[in-house]
């Protein structure tokens, strides 16, 4: 099957590439050849008829193909190449991988196409991803068998029986394994004096007897009798080494390398679940202990399954671990404490296909731990550039299961498992390989053995150039006819080699100016038999009819001619694929502005130049993620916090608690609220009750929560109580109102009264003396004289 780009794009008749600012790049270039006019733009043509053009400069043979005919000349003298896709390989994906058609599985789709490209035209292909059903599952358990993963490991000792209890509901074919590690038996990284070589643990009063300390020890291969894999975990005991990070890295990396000692399928999905509560040793640490020779990235176990060459190489860096993974399509599944979330979490950014879930200080919750890593990596499809040439742009845009297509993203997330994903592929070469050079690159998503193989050839040559003619006669036998121009001998000039370096006269003075007057040759060559001879700079390339463009006078970006992200063509930058702008240094990449939850830029900010640029005011991070004065903050945390402590809320029913939830989340029975920064949330639970929780950012750029380990719930009022107090209230008042008329009654009768008396006092007449009053019975006295005992008495008689 042969598809032209054009019919790739989908846009229907095939049109020429727009060139920016209306600059006919094609005759301002400096192309004597048919190959040297295709590489200046896609759009540019070459006239190879022999007559065509006579008498102009050499440079019009390069043109527009509309202009080209417009001028004369025929459409078989036209080369003007164009991109095609060839599709060689298009098997239909499979729609289940267990069972007996399991080793035929496809998941994607087209297996193999080759492309032909023009440098500097974009095409484009499509592929289809779809994980299928019941797909093979092997697991190997990595655990860190140092001495504070002793209550771990009697955790995990039937761990393989309801493991693959739970794995049958996802898939019919599953096999378990499993490995330990330590760290490597040297100082300082283990205790190496002669009384601890049996026993790491000698005179440790809390544990006194382990085994010794090792780097990394094979113990079960990949099986389905899951009994096995629990009677090797009861056999093992811990071991002791002397600083706090443990030799991990060691271990993982021979675990992803040694594929026959460790039983990887090639027909399944590649889990590795890395259990450990420290920091691993990274590359460089290993210099500590005089380990110099970096690893190489290759398998060292011997006989009895142990790493070998702990006490040879240093420790591996994160790029070859991630390329081994990669190589050998392993998911790997960081199960790690609370503590250390963070650490890995930076390690999951450097290492493509791997995830972080929080472990239990006792790996109580592993068995849910890797089922919710299984289904987060299911969920997914991320694709992969592997032998990416370095002259050949690709740029990705994604199709998930809403139907919008999300330019920039190579990733599609919260799939089902059947669902299919699509991904169109723009294609661009910058420039031609040396001939004879092979180019081919492989697209695959992330821990699938299923690949796309892609060829690619390279549309530089000319049709004409097949049928050169040297020493023609057209060219006065001094020079070489190709593609209707002569490539004359040094010392000879014109358009069919007939003047000699030097001769000149006004005549051709004059054709060597752009207009009248204007410099000869723009000041910047010499004219010579009617054309003009470019000095060399060592700027760069001048070049043009008149001498009158470069390579060097573009915008710069950071001292960089065109950010280093295009070409400069006579003063215009012309941008590689993926790169927008004047100076070519904005990219039109988006997948970094790309939110955990889906969304460019959280919703708060634009996507400029593959960066976020946050408008809510309050929001920052590399996707504006982190906003805690924004108006929606405390509902987005409502719903990781309902999830997360309570499995309640929208997000407790599906798989994206997990992915979208990765803040740090701390419980306490009093909430403080006076911690700068933080902001308060409250918001009513389904029981009518309250819950609280704080929202701040760390220095460190980590999101922490912290919150109430129970919502605050007040009892119910009771009405009868409530009723009484109601009416005990009112005749209260009552009572007080009434108290309050009295004495107010009684302090104006006592006024009114001691006026009353104050008046009566002060009265001028009293009533006895009142002379319009008479009393009705009068009194007289007579006067007698009485002697009694020799006294006179006088009195009265009424």
């Amino acid at each position: 099957v042969k598809l032209t780009g054009s019919l790739q794009q989908k846009d229907g008749p095939e049109k020429p590439p727009k060139q920016r600012n209306c600059l006919n790049m094609c005759m301002s270039g400096s192309a004597t050849s048919c190959e040297e006019c295709l590489l200046i733009h896609p759009s540019c043509a070459w006239c190879a008829q022999e007559e065509f053009g006579r008498g102009r400069t050499l440079t019009s043979r390069c043109d527009l193909s509309q202009n080209l005919q417009k001028r004369g000349c025929e459409a078989r003298f036209i080369e003007y190449p164009t991109s095609s896709i060839s599709v060689l390989q298009n098997m239909p994906l499979s729609s289940k991988g267990s069972g007996l058609t399991q080793y035929g599985v496809v998941q994607i789709m087209p297996q193999k196409i080759s492309l032909s490209l023009r440098p500097g035209d974009q095409t484009w292909f499509g592929l289809q991803v779809r994980q299928v059903e019941d797909y093979p599952v092997d697991l190997y358990y990595l655990m860190d068998l140092s001495l504070s993963m002793k209550d771990d490991l009697d955790t995990i000792r039937n761990l393989g029986t309801k493991l693959a209890l739970e794995m049958s509901k996802l898939t019919s074919n599953f096999r378990l394994g499993f490995g330990s590690f330590v760290d490597k038996n040297m100082s300082p990284f283990s205790y190496t004096a002669s009384k601890y070589q049996e026993n790491p643990c000698n005179g440790y009063k809390l544990f006194p007897n382990c085994v010794p300390t090792f780097g990394f020890r094979h113990i079960l291969s990949l099986t389905d009798k899951v009994d096995r894999f629990n009677e090797e975990v009861q056999k093992q005991m811990v071991s002791r080494n002397r600083d706090a990070p443990e030799g991990g890295f060691d271990a993982i990396l021979q675990a992803a390398v040694c594929k026959e000692e460790i039983g990887w399928r090639k027909e399944a999905y590649h889990l590795l679940v890395f259990a450990t509560d420290d920091v691993p040793h990274l590359a460089l640490d290993g210099r500590l202990g005089g380990l110099v020779q970096p690893h190489d990235g290759q398998c060292h176990l011997n006989d009895e399954n142990e790493y070998s060459a702990s006490e040879k190489m240093d420790y591996p860096s994160l790029a070859l671990l991630g390329e081994k993974l990669a190589e050998n399509n392993i998911f790997l599944i960081f199960a790690v404490t609370k503590r250390l979330y963070v650490i890995y979490k930076d390690f999951t950014a450097l290492i493509p296909g791997t995830t972080v879930e929080i472990l239990d200080q006792d790996s109580k919750n592993v068995i849910q731990l890797i089922i919710a890593a299984y289904n987060n990596i299911r969920s997914k499809v991320e694709l992969s550039v592997w032998d990416h040439p370095e002259d050949i742009n690709l740029s990705f845009t994604a199709t998930c299961q809403d139907g919008k297509p999300l330019p920039g993203l190579r990733k599609c997330a919260d799939l089902k498992i059947g669902d299919t994903v699509s991904f169109n592929v723009s294609v661009e070469a910058r420039s031609c390989p040396p001939r004879g050079t092979d180019q081919s690159f492989t697209i695959k998503p992330v821990g699938f053995k299923e690949r796309l193989e892609v060829s690619v050839d390279y549309q530089c040559d000319c049709g004409c150039s097949r049928t050169a003619q040297t020493n023609s006669s057209i060219c006065s036998s001094i020079g070489t006819y190709n593609c209707g121009t002569c490539h004359c001998e040094p010392g000879y000039l014109g358009a069919r080699c007939e003047c000699q370096e030097g001769e000149a006269s006004s005549m051709y003075l004059s054709a060597c100016r752009e207009a009248e007057g204007k410099q000869v040759c723009s000041g910047r060559g010499e004219c010579s038999c009617n054309q003009c001879l470019c000095y060399e700079s060592e700027f760069g390339k001048i070049y043009g009819s008149y001498c009158e463009c470069d390579d060097f006078s573009c915008a710069r970006h950071k001292g960089v001619l065109c950010s280093g992200h295009g070409e400069c063509h006579c003063g215009e930058c012309k941008c590689h694929a993926g790169y927008i702008g004047d100076n070519c240094n904005c990219s039109t990449e988006t997948s970094s502005c790309i939110a955990d939850d889906g969304q460019m830029c959280s919703g708060r900010g634009n996507c400029v130049c593959g960066r976020c640029q946050c408008t809510e005011p309050g929001a920052f991070g590399d996707t504006c993620e982190k906003c805690p004065t924004c108006p929606d903050a405390c509902g987005t945390k409502r719903e990781c916090i309902e999830c997360r402590l309570f499995n309640s809320g929208q997000l407790a029913d599906n798989q994206t608690c997990q992915r979208l939830c990765k803040d740090e989340i701390i419980t306490v029975e009093t909430l403080k609220t006076e911690e700068p920064g933080a902001v308060l949330c409250l918001y009513k639970t389904d029981n009518d009750c309250v819950m609280k929780f704080t929202y701040s950012e760390h220095a460190s750029g980590q999101s922490v929560l912290t919150a109430l380990k129970e919502p605050e719930c007040g009892g119910g009022p009771d009405a009868l109580m409530v009723l009484l107090a109601v009416v005990g209230s009112i005749l209260l008042v009552g009572v007080v109102l009434l108290a309050v008329w009295k004495l107010v009654i009684t302090i104006h009768d006592r006024r009114e009264f001691s006026r009353f008396q104050s008046a009566r006092s002060r009265a001028r007449y009293e009533m006895a003396s009142n002379p319009l009053y008479k009393q009705p019975v009068s009194t007289h006295f007579v006067e007698t004289d009485f002697n009694m005992y020799g006294k006179s008495f006088n009195g009265g008689v009424h």
